[in-house]
């Protein structure tokens, strides 16, 4: 792919998030969704592989659908209120077909089945795109429309979330796959929470996309796809395979990191709420995710792997994306100090 059309592709993706979050008509917010999808298919398949061009494949059927689906609630909500401005949702109908809308958007369960397949097929910065800028602006659509949600669909959907999302990622070995199970445990946390405190939602993602963009950008430099490849990176890089293991130990929401942050306050709120048991089970339910990136860290720090050899040895690293990974790192596990404020603000 030449510079050129990288540049146009992703001018077209910052225009089409831009257009999405800040409109307040329901067929503006369309458009930029629709432009964001037309310019992320040829990041997905510029490889030219089968694998790419079938995650491409699936990506678009899977976005025109719930595209198709948004701006027919909006249509059914402005048929019976007169209303197109988004935050005015009031027609019953209308509220669960865009929570179903925007859940296959963001890959949440049970409409989660798309986002592996697509991950796995896609470069690590397309699928760091995908995990994260391409999430904005449905979760922005989600906040503008929280008042008018279904808690109880949004509270089994994310419960669900965070079930598969542990489950099906404990027997994977292709990274990419793992971190999709990791994106869509994460969002089961955003969701539960959405109708209590959007505004929580809001730092939990901004937290995730703080974390998974370190994650990728690792992962991007020492060129490792799979378990077995992670496991022989220490003696190449071992200064990027320790940033890697303290990240996804953030990622897992272990104390003292900053992962630890949005869980606790998520926790705290839904207690408040008397959602004490939901918020017991989503605790248990995240203790699955927490064994995968276990294993990702473990993997990452094993500091003698089979058939090392010297040549393999390099210990410095001249790339200018080693300075974004250490300031993504450092702010991935030393946010958690200035909680109070972040809690003033909610």
């Amino acid at each position: 792919m030449t510079p050129q059309a990288k540049l146009i592709f992703t001018s077209s993706l910052l225009l089409g998030t831009t257009i999405a979050i800040s409109s307040n008509h329901w067929i503006t917010a369309w458009a930029g969704l629709e432009i964001n999808t037309l310019a992320i298919l040829p990041l997905i398949a510029k490889s030219h592989h089968p694998r790419a061009i079938e995650a491409a494949t699936k990506y678009f059927l899977t976005q025109a659908t719930a595209s198709t689906l948004l701006l027919f609630s909006a249509t059914m909500n402005a048929w019976h209120t007169g209303q197109w401005d988004i935050t005015q949702l009031t027609h019953p109908a209308s509220c669960l077909i865009l929570t179903s809308a925007l859940a296959m958007k963001l890959g949440l369960a049970p409409f989660h089945f798309w986002f592996p397949e697509v991950l796995q097929g896609s470069p690590l910065t397309t699928a760091l795109l995908l995990s994260t800028l391409m999430k904005f602006p449905p979760i922005t659509l989600l906040f503008m429309t929280s008042p008018s949600l279904n808690p109880t669909l949004l509270t089994c959907m994310a419960i669900l979330s965070v079930a598969l999302g542990g489950w099906m990622g404990l027997n994977q070995t292709q990274i990419r796959k793992i971190l999709a199970f990791s994106s869509i445990s994460h969002l089961g946390w955003m969701a539960i929470i959405i109708s209590y405190s959007p505004k929580l939602t809001l730092i939990n993602f901004y937290l995730y996309a703080l974390m998974t963009t370190a994650v990728f950008l690792t992962l991007n430099t020492i060129k490792t796809l799979k378990l077995p490849t992670l496991m022989t990176t220490w003696t190449k890089t071992p200064a990027l395979s320790a940033t890697l293991f303290l990240t996804l130990l953030s990622l897992a929401g272990l104390p003292p990191f900053t992962g630890f942050l949005p869980k606790w306050f998520i926790i705290q709120e839904l207690t408040k709420q008397d959602m004490a048991l939901a918020a017991t089970t989503i605790s248990l339910l995240s203790l699955l995710s927490l064994f995968f990136y276990l294993r990702l860290a473990y993997c990452a720090t094993i500091t003698l792997p089979p058939h090392t050899t010297n040549h393999m040895k390099q210990w410095h690293t001249h790339n200018p994306t080693n300075i974004i990974i250490a300031i993504l790192t450092v702010t991935s596990i030393m946010i958690l100090p200035i909680s109070p404020i972040l809690l003033t603000t909610i």
